[in-house]
């Protein structure tokens, strides 16, 4: 069988502790709901979009895998293959992938992050990396408005909507190559961009405006070389691509594709940490096809150089990360919101989903960007405005519910007001609580009466 031009690895991740108390292990990240679907859904669907429906889909954590991969079963029976791997927690996504390295065949691979949510077609990140003759093409796409940062919640204090804390990216003139890529604390530090580069170049665009998709197209025998050498190596965006941008004047790519080994770099089999979650790969063609047009040669003597390319989305795309509590709030109001094309779902002439299943008392309102799901009802003169309501929820009267997510089967009695919160599955707010600005954790009661103010609610 020829070898297939792209091979597709999904990173789902495992039960991330940014996120607490939101995932737990019975519901990993990756099934955390956005807009009632899980978050891993609006990836596979991406790639199902554009033919790509051979994925390997690696988790950490034996339980979530089962979980994940039992979920992707019934939702994607006989529309994708799936293949998901177990790895444990804590390897990292550079970890991750090297358990699954050798059983990657193509000549090139598209690793996406499970937790992306976005409009931009993988195809156009392949294509461009085709085109270039890349080593590696990273999605940037404009660093989305939110409320705190990164790791932050949704504090009353912090009401100022601002861009995510987010890269400094180096790009050449024409905003094809990556040059200099720095993120976290190394943001706050001087820029240092190596005097080779500069004069290869003769300029270089700095930018701050950009967020790195965590989608990127990867030459495979460079991947696994790297993997197989650089065996400290933990993270694709703090190790991998750093390496791949630093090194692109004094390569390390060897003529065959792979990178010369360093002395005193021990190499290390991951294999033992691997864990297959299914009996059989079948790898069939790719719809990432298309022939080379053309090479672009930015660097002198392209021969000893490799070339880090980036793919940079227009305004008008859509492009987060459920990495934080404050992200899981904007996305789920951006789905039900200006991005609603990305829920799947027909809105009303309200601009609005009410399940028809749904029960609504006299004098409730449901309100534009909202959803409500299958089962649930709502008593007489609820509110509901800028939020999203999962299934089979019992919702007393008097309730008002704000820039709020409210996941499954939860019971609010009467008179409570929720803002700013995320409510997770199976909670019971009893009579007139006041949530603002809260995390909810599953199962929690919330007693009658208690009000509660940028606190995150958890059973011990």
């Amino acid at each position: 069988m020829a070898r297939m031009d792209f091979e597709v690895v999904v990173l789902a991740g495992g039960t991330s502790r940014k996120l607490n108390p939101l995932v737990s292990q019975e519901v990993p990240k990756a099934l955390l709901p956005v807009a009632n679907r899980a978050v891993l859904s609006y990836v596979l669907e991406l790639l199902e979009a554009s033919n790509l429906k051979d994925l390997i889909v690696v988790v950490e954590g034996e339980d979530a895998a089962l979980r994940i991969g039992g979920w992707i079963s019934g939702a994607y029976v006989d529309r994708l293959h799936v293949e998901v791997a177990a790895v444990p927690e804590g390897v990292g996504t550079a970890g991750a992938l090297r358990a699954v390295a050798s059983y990657l065949t193509a000549n090139d691979v598209l690793i996406v992050s499970g937790d992306l949510v976005t409009d931009v077609p993988p195809g156009a990140v392949a294509a461009t990396h085709r085109r270039h003759s890349a080593v590696v093409t990273a999605l940037l796409c404009p660093a989305p408005v939110s409320g705190p940062s990164d790791t932050g919640t949704s504090g009353g204090k912090e009401k100022a909507k601002k861009p995510v804390r987010c890269n400094i990216v180096g790009l050449d003139p024409t905003r094809q190559y990556l040059l200099h890529m720095a993120t976290g604390a190394e943001v706050e530090k001087d820029i240092r961009v190596q005097k080779s580069i500069l004069r290869a170049v003769g300029q270089i665009e700095i930018r701050a405006d950009l967020m790195d998709a965590h989608m990127y197209a990867f030459k495979r025998s460079v991947l696994q070389d790297i993997l197989d050498q650089k065996d400290k190596f933990h993270s694709i965006r703090q190790d991998i691509l750093p390496y791949l941008i630093r090194t692109q004047l004094n390569s390390e790519v060897s003529d065959n594709g792979g990178i010369k080994s360093e002395s005193g770099m021990d190499n290390m089999s991951s294999q033992n940490d691997l864990r297959w979650l299914s009996q059989h790969r079948a790898i069939a063609p790719s719809a990432f096809q298309e022939p080379h047009a053309f090479s672009l040669k930015l660097l002198p003597d392209a021969r000893r150089t490799h070339k880090c390319c980036a793919y940079i989305a227009g305004e008008s795309k859509y492009c987060a990360r459920l990495n934080s509590i404050q992200a899981y709030s904007d996305i789920n109001r951006d789905v039900v919101g200006e991005a609603s094309h990305l829920s799947g779902y027909s809105f009303s002439a309200q601009n609005n989903i009410i399940h028809p299943s749904a029960e609504l008392g006299t004098k409730t309102t449901v309100g534009p960007q909202c959803m409500l799901a299958e089962g649930s009802k709502l008593g007489d003169k609820c509110s509901v405005k800028r939020s999203v309501i999962g299934r089979h929820c019992r919702i007393g009267s008097n309730v008002k519910i704000v820039n709020s997510t409210v996941m499954n089967h939860v019971t609010i009695e009467d008179g409570c007001s929720i803002q700013g919160s995320v409510v997770c599955s199976n909670v019971q707010l009893q009579e007139r609580v006041v949530l603002k600005d809260c995390q909810v954790g599953a199962g929690y009661v919330v007693t009658t009466g208690s009000e509660h103010k940028s606190e995150s609610l958890a059973r011990k």
